[in-house]
């Protein structure tokens, strides 16, 4: 692979998942207008990042990466971006005093609209039109008119996501986290749950370790950036390489090139080909990044693929996202832990459990099963526990909103539920109850493992 990358090199690749703009001046013009626009984020609170998952990768952390499966133009507004920011600070919170490690927070938000498909196209009634891709590039109405992509959805996607933003770091900043409201939003969800005694005793030590810190004098008036303002990031994939170009801005104090449209960025299974467009505009950019891994990358491939994302294999560049299905990761994972932590290479890595366990209901409506889920994340920490790794995060598809669209859960949604509040416009998400149970159970199995940083420093010195 040739050395020689700019923001555009990725246009001399095979480009794959890319929609097919018929007015193609409309594109161009398009493009000039949203790299006049101001970042969407900052290139040091990307490295402010990346020194964060640093940690991680050494086994000082964890990290929680959830949102929708696609944001949308329809459901966009302040009370649903406030409820997912409030159930990811729910969980996070129960991991960090159930692990002893920071969790490292980042929704798929302001800016995850864009959607790889299967199939360029979809058909109904006989009818053929081009596969929805997300708001960012066509419309869900299955008319001709709507499903025909267009750029200027781009410019609105980039609005969207700056009013996004801007909610976001006023709820991070503006007491919105106190960790005292938060462990009482969770001491509601335990005392409404069939599983209140499971869950109690968890609570019960947030609880205590809180009363202490107040007894020591520390208070959210006295130290507000411990108790009152979190730091919260935003993530989405790189897949519509138009406008990630368009983003992407030279860092004044660095001179090195960022990805302004998140802080963090990752590259999809389907488009993670070593020769692939999204891999050469990955490997340019300084931000974070991610790359899905699902159970058809064997040994050589995955090697080859952190190489070139990774080249000078610094901790906190990469975060490998393992999709595996809860059938498959008990097998296929484990050999790729053992190659990565043989060759040396730093990465993080986290676990989809929601990509690879999709299946359609006896309703039709596509979901997924809470106990899948749940199976492939025992199946990833055994792997990383058989390995000797650190299990480094979960990415998951959620909203802190009451759908219906994963079936299972202590309130065991069924699938005569799902037609009651199936609001998706892509794939089956928790919702606020799953995702904060699910929490839970990620805390058990994080106690499993131990104190990660301690168990880093006793390998160290071994």
């Amino acid at each position: 692979m040739s050395t020689t990358w700019t923001p555009d090199s990725w246009r001399n690749k095979p480009a794959k998942q890319l929609p097919a703009y018929k007015d193609e001046a409309a594109l161009a013009d398009t493009e000039q207008r949203l790299a006049k626009l101001p970042p969407l984020v900052f290139a040091g609170e990307a490295r402010n990042l990346r020194k964060q998952l640093a940690e991680v990768c050494e086994g000082k952390g964890f990290l929680l990466q959830g949102g929708d499966c696609a944001e949308s133009f329809a459901e966009f507004g302040a009370d649903k971006i406030r409820d997912t920011f409030r159930v990811l600070l729910q969980m996070s919170v129960v991991m960090t005093f159930a692990g002893s490690v920071p969790v490292v927070k980042m929704g798929r938000m302001a800016g995850q609209f864009a959607k790889p498909r299967s199939s360029d196209h979809e058909t109904q009634d006989d009818v053929t039109l081009p596969s929805y891709r997300g708001d960012i590039i066509n419309s869900l109405d299955f008319t001709a008119e709507a499903r025909e992509p267009n750029p200027e959805r781009m410019i609105q996607s980039y609005y969207q996501a700056a009013a996004t933003l801007n909610l976001l770091r006023a709820f991070a900043q503006g007491g919105y986290a106190d960790l005292h409201r938060v462990h009482g939003w969770n001491l509601d969800f335990v005392n409404d749950s069939p599983l209140t005694e499971r869950y109690e005793q968890l609570a019960a030590e947030i609880a205590q370790s809180l009363s202490f810190m107040s007894a020591c004098g520390i208070t959210g008036d006295k130290t507000p950036e411990l108790l009152r303002q979190t730091e919260f990031y935003t993530c989405h994939e790189a897949l519509l390489l138009p406008y990630e170009q368009a983003l992407t801005r030279v860092d004044s104090t660095t001179g090195k090139w960022y990805d302004c449209s998140a802080h963090f960025v990752w590259i999809g299974a389907r488009t993670h080909q070593t020769d692939g467009a999204q891999v050469e505009f990955a490997r340019g950019i300084h931000n974070p990044i991610g790359m899905k891994v699902s159970p058809d990358v064997d040994r050589d491939s995955l090697l080859k693929l952190i190489d070139i994302l990774n080249p000078h294999n610094d901790p906190g560049r990469l975060t490998l996202i393992a999709r595996m299905g809860a059938d498959k990761v008990e097998d296929k994972l484990p050999p790729l832990l053992r190659a990565v932590k043989e060759e040396g290479r730093k990465v993080v890595w986290s676990c989809d459990p929601m990509h690879g366990n999709i299946v359609k209901a006896d309703s039709g409506y596509k979901t997924r099963r809470f106990n899948d889920i749940m199976r492939e994340i025992k199946g990833f920490f055994a792997a990383h526990r058989a390995e000797g790794t650190h299990p480094g995060g979960i990415h998951l598809e959620l909203t802190g909103q009451d759908v219906t669209e994963c079936t299972g859960g202590a309130h065991k949604i069924d699938d005569a539920d799902l037609s009651s509040r199936y609001h998706t416009h892509c794939d089956p998400r928790l919702n606020a109850n799953q995702a904060l149970e699910l929490a839970f159970l990620v805390a058990d199995e994080l106690k499993s493992m131990g104190k990660p940083g301690l168990n880093a420093q006793v390998a160290a010195a071994e």
